[in-house]
């Protein structure tokens, strides 16, 4: 499992790397948070962020996380015990909030809580086109990275939680949206781009129910 740390006291930060190399998980750490903001696309199972950081600071960082990986969990560690803090983290979509100081096998015990690598890494569709679910990128059946906009990363994210089954106009608004409006005429757009990009037949509909993956 990959782990994304963010701690600028750099004794503290190899101390937390230590224990997880220890747990046989890999660990990158950073002590600058635009650091940390640049890695966050390099296929993390879990994030640990302080938030009181140079450059950028650990909730602006889980709030850009949540644009891109909806469902990789967050752990925010601070000696920051301000509700205000606690709160807007937890609305943004932390998982969990540690407080420093704290012992590194409380830690390790959240992260085994919360952060378990997907049970399948890619996702094959058809004529070898690939979606990497640790960064969220589609390949096609020549290993060239096809671009996507975010909500169309948020589509094939949706769609790998819910694999093996139909997913329906409801759901798709919801989730890709964000719970904005939007309606059937944008899901069907936004479909219709991501068929140009993949090859035939990828994508199924199923009449006045959803789509499904082939």
């Amino acid at each position: 499992m990959k782990i994304l740390v963010l701690e600028d006291n750099e004794r503290l930060a190899n101390l937390i790397k230590a224990t997880l190399e220890q747990e046989d998980f890999k660990a990158d750490v950073f002590y600058d948070g635009e650091e940390a903001l640049n890695a966050i696309n390099n296929g993390y199972h879990c994030y640990v962020l302080d938030i009181n950081v140079p450059s950028i600071d650990g909730i602006s960082i889980l709030d850009t996380i949540r644009l891109y990986h909806k469902s990789v969990p967050v752990i925010i560690i601070s000696s920051n015990h301000e509700l205000d803090n606690i709160q807007k983290a937890y609305e943004i979509g932390a998982d969990d909030y540690l407080k420093k100081p704290f012992f590194n096998y409380e830690l390790v015990q959240k992260i085994k809580k919360f952060c378990r690598p997907s049970a399948a890494l890619t996702i094959n569709l058809t004529d070898g086109y690939v979606f990497n679910c640790e960064n969220s990128r589609l390949y096609d059946n020549q290993g060239k990275e096809i671009p996507l906009a975010k909500k169309e990363i948020l589509f094939f994210e949706l769609f790998v939680k819910n694999r093996q089954r139909i997913v329906t106009f409801d759901e798709m608004e919801e989730y890709i949206w964000e719970g904005e409006d939007t309606s059937i005429l944008n899901v069907r757009a936004l479909v219709k781009r991501l068929r140009k990009k993949l090859p035939e037949n990828a994508i199924k509909i199923v009449k006045e129910i959803g789509y499904a993956l082939n």
